[in-house]
């Protein structure tokens, strides 16, 4: 019954540790594709802009 439980406990926690590191793996990947999207607006606003 022991060994049940400290399997169970393993598993879970890895699990947790799991979804845990692929949340964050996903929130970068997400903060980077709006980093890339407003660099491009950024540079077709410049590119756009009258020279003075």
């Amino acid at each position: 019954m022991a060994q049940l439980i400290k399997v169970t406990a393993v598993l879970i926690g890895t699990a947790a540790a799991g979804i845990l590191a692929w949340r964050k793996i996903e929130s970068d990947r997400i903060r980077n594709d709006l980093w890339t999207e407003a660099e491009r607006v950024s540079a077709e606003q410049d590119a756009a802009a009258p020279r003075v």
